[in-house]
């Protein structure tokens, strides 16, 4: 059994040592100029939909050369909504360990704004975010230092204090594939408003995928959530994922820049 491990570690060592640099064309072959043009903007692409209106996803596209465990993970949940977005960040010289070590400063998540329609103003989404010891043990813990070697797979817990939602509790998962990284984050608890469920544990999922493209890097992002129809009538999902989608994905844009 140890032997089969050594060489299992050796071969995912050697497919991502030899993992040929691909082109945005190459991961997403059909899309138009329009959304070629937005997703290398400073906000990039943002799309949602819904399962009775029918999803159409970009990554979930038969030419698409994106992993399709990607796309997959989100669609197992079954979620009645979907919010999917498309990031590259230009001219970047950061490598995947980089990347890694941007994802790890959960408390930069802290005062990130987003503009509310209700307030009419921006306002911090999440009023704190910490690390916390596990899923069952939420006491926080700090943020370590930035790490000189790369995991395969790592699992983080996470408390976000949502300015609407109260303190939400996530599991981030990271893993690494042939061509990058791949960061799921889950819901491992309810997620309330006014003391109502909104989202079950587990029926809220946001898959990111971090890629070292010849343009720069490639930030994929697909989010799901399965809601109840009462909830849904009440308050306006699509711009809740998106927004809280946006927020985490700036967030993980401007760890990355910081390497550059």
């Amino acid at each position: 059994m140890k032997k089969l491990l050594i060489l299992s570690l050796l071969l995912f060592l050697v497919n991502n040592i030899f993992a040929q640099t691909r082109s945005f064309d190459e991961v997403f072959p059909n899309l138009s100029k329009e959304i070629k043009k937005s997703a290398f903007g400073n906000s990039g692409y943002v799309k949602s939909s819904q399962r009775t209106s029918g999803f159409l996803i970009m990554g979930n596209d038969k030419n698409s050369k994106l992993d399709p465990q990607i796309v997959n993970n989100v669609l197992r949940k079954n979620p009645g909504y979907l919010v999917e977005s498309i990031l590259v960040i230009p001219d970047s010289s950061v490598n995947l360990l980089d990347i890694y070590n941007a994802l790890g400063n959960i408390r930069d998540l802290r005062g990130r704004l987003y503009n509310s329609a209700t307030r009419n103003q921006a306002v911090p989404l999440f009023e704190e975010a910490t690390r916390i010891q596990s899923s069952r043990q939420t006491n926080a813990v700090p943020d370590p230092a930035p790490s000189k070697t790369l995991p395969s797979a790592e699992t983080v817990y996470i408390r976000l204090k949502d300015v609407n939602f109260g303190n939400t509790y996530y599991r981030g998962d990271m893993t690494l594939v042939q061509n990058g990284l791949r960061y799921t984050l889950t819901n491992f608890r309810n997620i309330s408003y006014l003391f109502v469920p909104v989202m079950k544990e587990e029926k809220f999922i946001a898959q990111l995928y971090f890629e070292p493209i010849k343009e720069g890097i490639l930030i994929y992002s697909i989010a799901g959530a399965d809601i109840s129809d009462f909830v849904a009538s009440k308050i306006d999902i699509d711009s809740a994922i998106s927004k809280r989608l946006n927020v985490i994905i700036s967030w993980a844009a401007d760890g990355i820049r910081k390497k550059q």
